[in-house]
């Protein structure tokens, strides 16, 4: 059994910073593929960030609504990924899940077979 357990968040004013890490326990294996998602109240989960590996290195990819603010990061060894959220803005505001498959990768949610248990994320105006 593997769990994602996530911690970080919160609250912050426009133009803040928040970070957020994710590590996996349990019945772990090097993960092949682990990402951020976010849900906004009405909206579908979206992908904000992805990490893979790919010919041996680590490979990220942002969506383009946080490219250039967002930083996804992996310790492999620990088998936990981070996200580092600068210049936030008040449309950054949902509840930010961790995701993480041991052979598939992708931005869309149903090729995650795990997942963490979402940490909320206001930026006020």
């Amino acid at each position: 059994q593997v769990q994602l357990v996530e911690s970080g968040g919160g609250s912050v004013r426009a133009g803040g910073s928040l970070s957020l890490s994710c590590a996996a326990s349990g019945r772990t294996f090097s993960m092949y593929s682990m990402s951020w998602f976010r849900q906004a109240p009405g909206k579908e989960r979206d992908i904000v960030a992805t990490s893979r590996w790919r010919g041996g290195t680590m490979h990220y990819t942002y969506a383009d609504s946080v490219k250039g603010r967002f930083t996804i990061s992996r310790d492999s060894d620990k088998n936990t990924v981070y996200l580092q959220m600068d210049s936030l803005k008040p449309e950054d505001t949902a509840v930010y899940y961790c995701a993480a498959d041991l052979i598939r990768w992708g931005t869309a949610p149903n090729l995650y077979d795990y997942w963490g248990q979402g940490t909320q994320v206001t930026v006020s105006s």
